[in-house]
This record gives structure tokens, C-alpha cells and sequence, in this order.
């Protein structure tokens, strides 16, 4: 891996704000208004901070708890505009809030193939870390070259290599190895559920009791744990785990989750 690689991990300290600004989103049960892409939120203060962080939850912003950017924000910030924001130089707001998508997505796809890197069998490693180095270089790409980038194709191509890692994987593993790959799922009751070595790859498990079930060595990449029920439930060494989704579920004390990196 380079000597410096990309930050994968947010700091807000280090962002201007930027998915405050350049996203949009609209009003639902996670956004309590709506607001177009390139628009401050009306809760960002002038020093970038959330005027409102304390109590996102009960003010109807839940969406904001469970958004992570994985380190996209400052890398734009401190590595592509040098430190400079939008606004103290206006000439900056077009070029970052249409980089800013981009290289969230990015980040969001590094972070999957530097877990299959450090996971992957001997067999699979070159072409593993081929495909991270790939999308490690294409993030220090210049704003204008990273708002051409086709993050479509981006995931077509690393998407195989992200299944063949998982499968060599789980295969080793004990378990039934269901396959519940983009299953609704949605308030299903699987309290206790045997899902070792599952493939739970966008999973629709909103609400769903998981309540000590079973996950360890699942892949769950993008499944949707919104208000799913992981108390007590156990998802070591669960594959391509993010920080958000645990955020999205209820969990407690007894959880056993540890997403790559953290």
C-alpha cells in the first residue's frame, strides 16, 4: 500500500462542512426539511460546526447521525484545495460541491477493497490490491478530473473482485452460508437466526429483530440496518462492515461488532 494513503476515516475538524453543503436531501423520517445540493444546511455555523449536533435525533435530522464520508470530506478539503474552503474563496464552491460526490463514493469503494486487501486469501491478493491501488490513485485526481470519473464503472469493475474475496472467505468458514443477497428482509423476525457466513449484500433488514442472532463472518456490505434490533447479536469478523450501519440499528453492550479499521 502507498506510504500515504487517503483517509478513510472522517474528521470533521479537518472538513469544511462539506456534507452539510454539497448533498441534498429531502424532507422524510431521516431529514426533517428538505435542501438542494450546493445549500448550506440552516444549521451550519460560520465555523462549519453542526448547531444542532447534540440533538440531531430528536430534531427529526437522524440521517445526519449514520452519514459517514469516510474521510472524503477532509481529503477534498486539506489534500485537493490545500486548505482552502468555499468560503473564503468563492472561486472554490462549484469545483468542490461537484468533487465532493465523486470522491465520496470513492472512499466509500477504497474502503471496501483495502478490507478485502488485508482480508483476502494468498490467491486473490494481487488482483485485490490491484484494484485498490486503482481507486487509491483515481482520489488524488484534481477536481475537474475527478467529476469526470464514472463511479458507475468503477463499481463494475471492483464489485467481481469484492464477491470473489467474500466468497473465498465465507467458504472457509463454519456456518450455512445462506444467501440472502438483496432479500426484503424488511421487520423480518430472525431473533437468534443462524446467519454465519451469510450473504446478506444489500439486504433490505429494516426493523428486523436480529435480536442475538447470529452474524459472524456474514458479508453485509450495503445492507440496510435501519432500526433493525442487533441487541446481543454477534457480527465478528463480519465482512464489509461500515460504522454508519451500525449507527442505523439498536445495539447494546452485549453487541459484538468491530468494522474494519475501527
Amino acid at each position: 500500500m502507498p506510504a500515504d494513503p487517503p483517509p478513510l476515516t472522517p474528521d470533521c475538524a479537518s472538513c469544511a462542512g462539506l456534507c452539510c453543503v454539497a448533498l441534498p436531501f429531502a424532507k422524510s423520517a431521516d431529514f426533517a426539511a428538505s435542501k438542494p445540493a450546493g445549500t448550506p444546511c440552516t444549521h451550519l455555523a460560520a465555523d462549519f460546526r453542526c448547531t444542532i449536533h447534540e440533538r440531531l435525533r430528536p430534531s427529526g435530522w437522524s440521517g445526519c447521525t449514520v452519514f459517514d464520508c469516510h474521510g472524503a470530506g477532509q481529503h477534498l478539503t486539506q489534500h485537493t484545495f490545500g486548505g482552502r474552503d468555499w468560503r473564503a474563496h468563492p472561486e472554490l464552491r462549484a469545483p468542490t460541491f461537484r468533487a465532493f460526490p465523486v470522491l465520496l463514493h470513492l472512499h466509500e469503494l477504497l474502503r471496501y477493497l483495502t478490507e478485502a486487501a488485508e482480508r483476502a486469501p494468498r490467491s486473490l491478493y494481487e488482483e485485490t490490491e490491484a484494484a485498490r491501488a486503482r481507486v487509491a490513485a483515481l482520489t488524488a485526481y484534481g477536481p475537474d478530473e475527478l467529476f469526470a470519473v464514472d463511479i458507475a464503472a468503477e463499481r463494475a469493475r471492483a464489485n467481481p473482485v469484492l464477491t470473489r474475496v467474500s466468497e473465498a472467505i465465507r467458504a472457509a468458514l463454519p456456518g450455512p452460508r445462506t444467501d440472502h443477497r438483496g432479500a426484503d428482509l424488511f421487520a423480518a423476525h430472525l431473533r437468534g437466526a443462524d446467519l454465519r457466513a451469510a450473504n446478506l449484500r444489500g439486504a433490505h433488514l429494516i426493523g428486523a429483530d436480529l435480536r442475538g442472532a447470529d452474524l459472524r463472518g456474514a458479508d453485509v456490505t450495503g445492507a440496510d440496518f435501519r432500526g433493525a434490533d442487533l441487541r446481543a447479536a454477534d457480527l465478528g469478523g463480519a465482512l464489509f462492515l461500515l460504522p454508519s450501519q451500525l449507527r442505523a440499528a439498536r445495539t447494546d453492550g452485549v453487541t459484538r461488532a468491530s468494522p474494519f479499521g475501527e
